[in-house]
C-alpha cells in the first residue's frame, strides 16, 4: 500500500513539473510571438508582463493560476507583477492610502536586491569582452 502511494506521489510531482514547464513554455513563446511580430520594444513587453501580472492579481485570477501552474506561472514577470500587488493590497490594508507607495517597494525590495547582487557576482567572474 506504502509502495502505491509513493508512485502516487511522484506521479503528482512529475505532473506539477509538466504543467510548469508548458505553462512557462506558452508564457514564453507568448513573449517570443510579440517581439518578433510587433514592433515592442523588449522593455516594454517586459512593463507589459509585469503589469499583467499585477491585473490579473487585482481580478483574483492570478492565485488559482499560479495554483495550477506553480513556478510557470511565478518564474516569469507575471509572477513579479504579482507580487507587487499583493504587497501594494497589504501595505493598503496596515497604512491606508499611503500603502499604495510603499506596498511595491517593499514586496519587490528581495527580487530586485538579488538580482542586483547576483548581477554584480556576474560582472566580477566574467571576463570582460572589450
Amino acid at each position: 500500500m506504502a509502495y502505491v502511494q509513493r508512485i502516487e506521489e511522484r506521479r503528482k510531482d512529475i505532473m506539477d513539473y509538466v504543467k510548469a514547464f508548458v505553462v512557462g513554455g506558452i508564457i514564453c513563446a507568448i513573449v517570443q510571438i510579440l517581439m518578433e511580430k510587433t514592433k515592442l520594444m523588449p522593455g516594454r513587453i517586459m512593463v507589459l508582463l509585469v503589469c499583467s501580472g499585477a491585473v490579473l492579481s487585482f481580478l483574483g485570477i492570478y492565485e488559482p493560476f499560479k495554483e495550477f501552474a506553480g513556478a510557470g506561472a511565478s518564474v516569469p514577470l507575471l509572477g513579479f507583477g504579482h507580487v507587487l500587488m499583493k504587497g501594494v493590497k497589504e501595505a493598503v490594508d496596515q497604512s491606508g492610502f499611503m500603502g499604495v507607495f510603499e506596498g511595491g517597494f517593499r514586496a519587490g525590495a528581495i527580487g530586485c536586491s538579488a538580482a542586483l547582487v547576483f548581477g554584480l557576482i556576474a560582472a566580477f567572474v566574467s571576463k570582460n569582452k572589450i
